[in-house]
């Protein structure tokens, strides 16, 4: 292919990508436009962070990574917003601690949304001006970019509900109707032992964050996966045989967490005389027993797996099953924002795509010829690869456009705000 055609594709391919990066900065603002005018500023634990954090975090990493680097005469919005909006990134510089991100009375939302609107101009405006040498890389730029805001959109609404339970009036972010509905009981679906690839080829051209490259090959024994998530009712059968009382199911490290926090029950779960609540984006609403289990930890999930006499899946485990089954499940786009139960919309395994993150026994590693991501943003995935666990799956705030087969979320053992539950395996012996 001569240079002229390589470099049509890559205009061709900028401006798609151009057109996608507006879309995504939209859905972001649409996602708050449910927020009163202070909801904005709050931050109710430690694990979270203000939406107008999360509105200017996104636009700082455009700005950071994109205009600073390409835009010939740069000049940053306002200098302090680099160490205000800076998640991490300690090669770049200070920044505010995440537990300080509340205290962020000012600068104003509206203030915000010019920054917001400004990156999203300056963006526009390069990606026409851009010299043709550095399409490419400006393009690699955008994609992780767009992914990465795709990203905080899930954190987003993950914050706000965090938020909103902390209030005792526990607002309402939208208005959902929860149908019920019946599910058959799950099976368990076998695979022989062998040797499998899982991950991302190094070469390969489509995006994938650095954490799935590269394919490699795994030996995985004999094993069975569920082929249903586990349901609020069958947890609760747990919690009412004495499962959190009982050392023998929990790791050491679990017992101790869930002692000093007093965990009884999974996160947002309330009982009213005989029957239990839980928090959901529409405020507190009756606990579906058909639906599957969220927010709970690895912990949790660990301890639940060895009362069933079961297991975690391995993500090695987990890939090969999951293959099976179409990228099909409830995700961001479907907009019911929790889990719900839906019994026929499978042909293998019920809502392995969407619904709710997958806790695996994997910890978040590098796999074989790991090499980070480039561009100044070797610290994205790299410096989290210790003490975490790999989720798989996506849930139902993922954006469908931004999930892959091959995607690793990873979280702490202990945590549970995120959209977490679980899916049983077993070794066949």
């Amino acid at each position: 292919m001569g240079t002229s055609s390589v470099q049509n594709q890559q205009h061709m391919q900028l401006s798609h990508l151009l057109q996608r990066f507006l879309l995504v900065r939209k859905k972001t603002e649409d996602l708050c436009s449910p927020l009163a005018v202070e909801d904005f500023s709050l931050s109710g634990t430690e694990d979270t962070s203000p939406a107008k954090w999360h509105l200017a975090h996104t636009s700082w990493f455009f700005e950071n990574f994109a205009l600073r680097n390409y835009q010939h005469a740069f000049e940053g919005f306002r200098p302090e917003f680099n160490f205000l909006f800076n998640s991490y990134y300690k090669q770049i510089g200070t920044y505010l601690p995440k537990n300080k991100r509340g205290i962020l009375s000012r600068p104003s939302t509206d203030e915000i949304l010019l920054y917001r609107h400004h990156v999203t101009n300056e963006i526009l405006n390069l990606g026409h001006k851009i010299d043709p040498e550095e399409e490419g890389n400006l393009i690699r730029v955008l994609e992780i970019g767009i992914n990465h805001e795709q990203q905080h959109q899930e954190l987003l609404l993950m914050d706000i509900k965090r938020s909103f339970y902390e209030n005792p009036l526990r607002p309402h972010y939208h208005s959902e109707v929860y149908s019920r509905s019946e599910v058959e009981p799950s099976e368990w679906r076998t695979f022989h032992s062998g040797l499998v690839k899982i991950g991302v080829p190094l070469e390969f051209q489509e995006f994938s964050y650095d954490n799935e490259k590269d394919q490699h090959q795994v030996w995985i024994e004999d094993f069975a996966l569920a082929s249903h998530l586990v349901t609020n009712d069958e947890y609760m059968c747990f919690m009412d045989d004495g499962g959190y009382e009982n050392p023998k199911y929990w790791l050491s490290d679990g017992w101790e967490f869930k002692e000093k926090e007093k965990w009884e029950h999974p996160l947002y779960w309330e009982k009213n005389g005989s029957r239990w609540w839980t928090m959901s984006l529409s405020g507190m609403v009756p606990l579906e027993l058909s639906s599957p289990v969220v927010h709970v930890s690895f912990y949790e999930a660990m301890a639940f797996a060895k009362w069933k006499g079961c297991r975690l899946p391995t993500e090695a485990e987990w890939e090969t099953a999951a293959r099976l089954e179409r990228i099909d499940g409830d995700f961001l786009e479907n907009s019911s924002l929790e889990p719900v139960a839906i019994p026929d919309r499978y042909e293998v395994f019920s809502q392995i795509h969407g619904s709710v993150w997958e806790w695996t026994q994997s910890s978040f590693h590098p796999y074989p010829r790991f090499e980070p991501i480039h561009f100044g943003m070797s610290e994205y995935n790299e410096k989290f690869m210790c003490n975490q666990f790999v989720m798989r799956g996506g849930s139902c705030l993922t954006p469908k456009a931004h999930y892959r087969l091959t995607y690793r979320n990873f979280y702490y053992p202990h945590q549970r705000w995120m959209y977490a539950g679980i899916r049983l395996a077993k070794d066949i012996l």
